[in-house]
């Protein structure tokens, strides 16, 4: 009987590209995203697998439930949570508008951990599941004049680290893994109007970086930091001051 992934943020990007490597291993598919248009092409370009999917805006407020009220409607039991979709926002705190800063959380934080609570029980109970969180190298430090959206993918490496050892227990044969991207080629750029920073000079495909998390959550790993100068820099980031940190995070935020 073939598994099922359910995949947030599913018609671009790093979402787009788990797309094609779970129908690559026949998993049947759930997207969520907001475009239903995009999901009906992608559904009826992947016609050899069960794809159905959800459309809704995860930045609003109970859309999470809805959708675990759906696919419970279908009576769909998920094998692999992907929390993908994310966004962020480039510029002052206080100069940014607050309610698109508040939808960040509720997208990046609040839909991942009410996905994450609805639907961890079912797999404890079928004693199997695997879950990516989608965080960033941005979790590892302060990131001025991004400040909300390095603290949201800070939130999601803290509690999945924290899971990971909440389903250590060898019969439940879960596992969960943070997938760590740096700056990486997908519409995120130009949502967040950093393209033309220098934290993108050297962005990496989103196939790339997808295939890496996708191999990493195969082989059971807690948390995969995606290209080689992206892992050193989390690795300095370990070591040095947050004060410096931080200003080194504000001087890459900066225009080329």
């Amino acid at each position: 009987m073939s598994k099922t992934a359910l995949i947030t943020g599913a018609t671009s990007g790093l979402g787009y590209e788990f797309v094609k490597l779970f129908a690559a291993d026949g998993y049947n598919l759930v997207l969520v995203a907001r475009n239903k248009q995009k999901l009906e092409e992608i559904k009826q370009s992947f016609r050899s697998i069960d794809v159905r999917f959800v459309c809704k805006d995860l930045s609003v407020p109970n859309a999470a439930k809805e959708v675990f009220e759906e696919i419970e409607e279908q009576g769909i039991y998920i094998d692999v949570l992907v929390n993908n979709a994310g966004f962020g926002l480039l510029g002052n705190f206080d100069e940014l508008d607050i309610q698109k800063q508040v939808n960040m959380i509720q997208l990046n934080i609040t839909a991942l951990t009410e996905l994450t609570y609805y639907l961890l029980p079912k797999m404890k109970q079928k004693h199997g599941g695997k879950i990516i969180n989608v965080a960033s190298t941005a979790a590892f430090q302060p990131g001025p004049l991004m400040a909300v959206y390095y603290a949201t993918k800070a939130y999601v490496l803290s509690f999945s680290e924290a899971l990971v050892e909440e389903v250590s227990d060898i019969e439940n044969s879960i596992t969960v893994t943070t997938l760590c991207p740096g700056p990486t080629k997908t519409n995120f750029g130009s949502v967040a109007n950093v393209e033309g920073t220098k934290m993108f000079s050297n962005a990496m495909n989103s196939d790339i970086v997808a295939k890496q998390g996708y191999e990493a959550m195969k082989k059971g790993k807690r948390v995969v930091v995606t290209g080689g100068m992206n892992r050193v820099g989390v690795f300095a980031a370990k070591f040095l001051p947050r004060s410096t940190a931080a200003k080194m995070a504000k001087f890459v935020a900066g225009k080329k």
